[in-house]
């Protein structure tokens, strides 16, 4: 599955320093409350992260909703 071009949140850039799906999810979490989105789509981004089973996928579904550095 390819990203998106824009995310879903697109004014939100971060960058990922961790393969690990748990540390990843914390961290773009975190960014997301801080920007005050919605919980709702935050719970279903952490959903999709922590069921990442590859690098690679880990990766897809964060650029599907930020942008990373």
């Amino acid at each position: 599955m390819n990203a998106p071009s824009e995310p879903v949140f697109p004014d939100i850039r971060i960058a990922v320093r961790s393969g690990n799906r748990w540390a990843v999810a914390a961290e773009l979490r975190q960014a997301l409350r801080r920007a005050g989105k919605d919980r709702g789509a935050i719970d279903r981004m952490v959903g999709e992260i922590v069921a990442s089973e590859s690098p690679e996928r880990l990766r897809d579904v964060c650029r599907r909703w930020v942008r990373l550095n």
